[in-house]
C-alpha cells in the first residue's frame, strides 16, 4: 500500500518534526500539511535538525486537496463524543484492513493537537482508525500518534492479496463528481426535506464510499452530465 500522511493544522514544530523523523524510521516518505500555523510551520521547516521528509513536505489548503490523488482517506481519532457512520479500524488491524487494496494509494489523517479532526472533516473519511487507550487517558500525543502508526504499518505480518478487480477512484475524482452532482441538484427543484445540508451529507456520504469502483463513479457522473445536458438544451428552446 502507498501511504500519505497527512497532518491537518498542526501547531506544535515539536510534533511535526517528530512525525517526520518517525515516518523516516518506519519507510513513509510521503509527508503532507493542511494549513498549518504559519510562524510554527517556518519554525519546524527551517530546524537545524529538521528532516529530509520535512524539508520536502507538501502544504495544501485542506484534507481533499491534500488527497486528491488517493483513493482511500483515513482519518484517526479518539472516538470520544463522535458519531462514526464510517468503519471503525482498530491500529492493530490497520494492514489486514488494507490488505484487499493491494498497491493503491491511502491517506492516513491526523487532526490539530488541541481538537483532532472536525467533524466534517471524519465524514470526509473511508474509514476511521482508532489507536485503543485506556479509558481514563484516552487522547494521546500528536507525535506519538504517528509514530504508532508508522510502526504499526511498517510490520510484514499480514499476506499481500492480489490488486483489487475494482480500482478505486482518487479524491479529485470523487471531488469533480461531487460537483457535477451540487450543478444538478441546484438545477432541481427539490422538496424542503433535501435541503442543502441533507443533500451534503448525502454527498459526503457517497464519496466516502469504499466499495464505490472508478467504474462506478464514471457511470454516475456519465449519468449527471447528460442530465444537465438536457436540462441546459430544454431551458434554451423555452
Amino acid at each position: 500500500m502507498n501511504i500519505k500522511i497527512i497532518l491537518v493544522r498542526p501547531r506544535n514544530p515539536q510534533n511535526i518534526g517528530a512525525a517526520a523523523r518517525a515516518m523516516g524510521n518506519f519507510g513513509l516518505e510521503d509527508l503532507r500539511v493542511v494549513a498549518p500555523y504559519a510562524p510554527v510551520w517556518r519554525e519546524a521547516a527551517a530546524a537545524v535538525d529538521a528532516h529530509e521528509i520535512l524539508q520536502k513536505a507538501k502544504v495544501f489548503p485542506d484534507i481533499l486537496s491534500a488527497a486528491a490523488d488517493c483513493g482511500l482517506i483515513i482519518a484517526t481519532t479518539d472516538m470520544q463524543k463522535r458519531k462514526i457512520r464510517q468503519k471503525i479500524v482498530s491500529l492493530p488491524d490497520i494492514q489486514k484492513f488494507l490488505a484487499p487494496y493491494g498497491n493503491q494509494t491511502a491517506a492516513i489523517v491526523f487532526g490539530p493537537e488541541k481538537t483532532g479532526l472536525s467533524a466534517e472533516e471524519i465524514d470526509i473519511a473511508h474509514a476511521v482508525l482508532n489507536i485503543p487507550t485506556t479509558a481514563k487517558v484516552p487522547s494521546i500525543n500528536l507525535a506519538q500518534s504517528v509514530i504508532l502508526c508508522c510502526y504499526e504499518l511498517s510490520k510484514n505480518t499480514v499476506k499481500k492479496t492480489a490488486e483489487p478487480a475494482h480500482p478505486l477512484p482518487t479524491t479529485h475524482e470523487r471531488v469533480i463528481v461531487s460537483q457535477n452532482a451540487r450543478k444538478l441538484l441546484s438545477a432541481l427543484d427539490l422538496p424542503p426535506t433535501l435541503g442543502k445540508s441533507v443533500t451534503e451529507k448525502k454527498l459526503n456520504a457517497l464519496n466516502s464510499e469504499q466499495s464505490l469502483s472508478k467504474e462506478s463513479l464514471f457511470f454516475i457522473n456519465t449519468i449527471i452530465n447528460r442530465i444537465l445536458e438536457k436540462l441546459k438544451s430544454g431551458s434554451k428552446t423555452a
